[in-house]
């Protein structure tokens, strides 16, 4: 099955020929179940899911160079849209010829709608967001000084920069500039983000703003393609959210499923928001179930390894998280026997790889007992190997599910890996 967008005249663009239809084609699907097997393809090229894509904030996977990324077998990667509004600009990265150009990244990129984060980072330097349940505003802060640091209405958000304070103000017609000016090949609709410590009713109130920015959106996301024409085609991904209601969940995936706006409608629907971990599958099902089957399908800062089974069974073709690269820059990190943190005094001795299963660049040239010393020495390669590490067995690992369902063993390879990670799970922090 192959689905496509418009029909552009072709450009080259770097080493690239631009103006190619975004388009999903699912070549596997497995029975009775939501799982599938795909090819997502891109200006800058194809993905084949299911996916993991590795988050690279500011344009960077922290501490790791693009071609390396590229070397552990990413497809993709994801920059926020905030952060690169902040610093260096979304103008720099225009004139530098997107994203994709400006970091060196032979590939397809994503880009999220910096909603999280003008919600969260936004509000001040890492205050927690109160939403006011009884004027359905959240617009204040749980603060020292009770100052409003971010402020929500029907129109937008206004917050404060983390960085230096000054203020500033994301509408979806803002959102949609800022991510067509970083040029990434998939983006995010606008969304108003919010937590299971929300009312019912906020909820509610939370979909219907969503879903009105979402057709604003959609208007500005036609309004841009058009006025830039000659530029790379975006794909623009709707939001879901609706925390841990099935009506709500279900209810915003219909309205964005069907949604249109200036003649078009949404490429592929990301999953957000809330989502308990115990309930994850699911609420991933309520959503595609009702979801077009034929559209991609994107789970928001989902990155455990357990939870991307969840994900792939439940239909999810890609994934994005910062997780596998965070916890590396503490020491932890993953192996088919669950996580360990590298810099304990136990493995000062081990000259074994982190893992003997891998074949990333850290595990085929470094010791246990080489990384554990960087990590007590303060050593920057540290990070370095650690995020190779990780980020690779993440990659692999649903490269791996891919092939499963392809062979029809995928909930042998599920019950394998889960029965031997979880056995040391217990001392993820050891």
């Amino acid at each position: 099955m192959l689905f496509g967008s418009m029909n552009q005249s072709e450009l080259q663009f770097g080493n690239f020929v631009m103006g190619k239809d975004f388009s999903f084609e699912i070549k596997h699907s497995q029975e009775n179940s939501l799982a599938r097997v795909g090819t997502i393809s891109t200006p800058h090229g194809d993905i084949q899911t299911p996916a993991f894509i590795p988050v690279g904030t500011k344009a960077t996977v922290k501490s790791v160079l693009p071609e390396s990324m590229r070397d552990l077998g990413s497809q993709a990667l994801l920059a926020n849209a905030y952060h690169l509004y902040l610093q260096p600009g979304p103008d720099v990265l225009d004139e530098a010829g997107g994203l994709a150009q400006f970091m060196n990244w032979n590939g397809p990129t994503f880009t999220d709608s910096g909603g999280f984060q003008v919600l969260s980072l936004g509000v001040g330097f890492k205050k927690v967001l109160a939403m006011n349940a009884d004027t359905f505003r959240a617009d204040d802060v749980i603060a020292d000084n009770k100052e409003r640091l971010a402020h929500v209405d029907d129109e937008g958000v206004t917050f404060k920069s983390h960085l230096d304070g000054s203020m500033h103000r994301f509408t979806p017609e803002i959102s949609m500039q800022v991510q067509h000016q970083i040029g990434a090949d998939i983006i995010f609709a606008f969304d108003e983000c919010t937590t299971l410590h929300n009312t019912r009713k906020y909820q509610e109130l939370a979909i219907d703003r969503t879903n009105a920015w979402a057709i604003r959106c959609l208007d500005e996301h036609q309004r841009q393609t058009d006025l830039r024409v000659g530029k790379p085609y975006q794909a623009l991904f709707g939001v879901i959210q609706g925390a841990q209601y099935e009506d709500l969940r279900k209810k915003a995936a219909a309205d964005m499923g069907a949604m249109q706006s200036s003649g078009i409608s949404f490429d592929g629907f990301g999953i957000g928001g809330a989502l308990d971990k115990d309930s994850l599958g699911t609420i991933v099902t309520w959503v595609n179930e009702v979801l077009p089957e034929n559209k991609p399908k994107h789970l928001l800062g989902i990155g455990a390894p357990e939870d991307l089974f969840v994900g792939v069974e439940n239909g999810i073709d890609t994934f994005d998280c910062v997780l596998a690269s965070r916890i590396a820059r503490t020491s932890a990190v993953y192996t088919m026997e669950g996580r360990f943190n590298a810099s304990n005094g136990a493995y000062k001795r081990d000259f074994n790889a982190i893992d003997d299963e891998c074949d990333c660049y850290t595990c085929t040239h470094y010791t246990r007992a080489y990384i554990n010393h960087l990590f007590r020495g303060k050593e920057i390669l540290a990070a370095t190997l650690a995020t190779i590490h990780n980020e690779r067995f993440i990659v692999r690992l649903v490269d791996q599910m891919r092939q499963a369902l392809l062979d029809g063993n995928f909930a042998d390879m599920k019950a394998d890996f889960l029965g031997r990670y979880k056995h040391r799970s217990g001392q993820a922090n050891d």
